[in-house]
């Protein structure tokens, strides 16, 4: 892991798939990113807004999965990607990056693939029309699940940068 020149800070980088985020995630990753002295990057097919803090913001093309693939070329081992797409976190996954949902799910090698597959079925049922999608909204339960697990997510990183 590099370390930023004149600094012992670790450079780590929160990578952030900011099409579908939250608001109250992008204020909080960027508040704790520069809190902690690390940088943050928004990827998007438009600018998305922060209320807080310093992050740089890509905008990526309108094809199909820019953002993802923008992420996904630039992360290195040891940075965070936040991103609710579950293919997304499978490829990032398979590339031993550290990568979390909104709602502070953690994604592992031990458990994507059982997610890829739900997922799948899911979608199966929905086209076949026996379940409806519908999107849940976003709470203060699902916010606190989230910075729960960033704020384990990125410390564990910042220790392991450390030694």
């Amino acid at each position: 892991m590099t370390e930023v020149s004149g600094t012992n800070k670790p450079q780590i980088t929160i990578w952030v798939d900011a099409d579908s985020c939250p608001s109250l995630v992008r204020n909080h990753t960027v508040k704790m990113g520069n809190k902690l002295g690390l940088k943050v990057v928004f990827a998007a097919n438009k600018a998305i807004a922060c209320d807080t803090g310093k992050f740089e913001m890509v905008i990526c093309g309108t094809e199909k999965d820019a953002a993802d693939n923008y992420i996904f070329d630039n992360c290195k081992a040891g940075d965070l990607v936040i991103t609710r797409d579950i293919v997304f976190a499978d490829r990032l996954v398979e590339k031993e990056i550290n990568c979390i949902n909104d709602r502070g799910t953690e994604f592992t090698r031990e458990m994507i693939k059982e997610r890829l597959s739900t997922r799948d079925f899911d979608l199966h049922l929905a086209e076949i029309g026996l379940v409806k999608h519908h999107h849940e909204g976003y709470d203060k339960k699902k916010f606190a699940e989230f910075a729960n697990s960033f704020d384990k997510v990125i410390h564990r990183l910042i220790k392991q940068a450390s030694c």
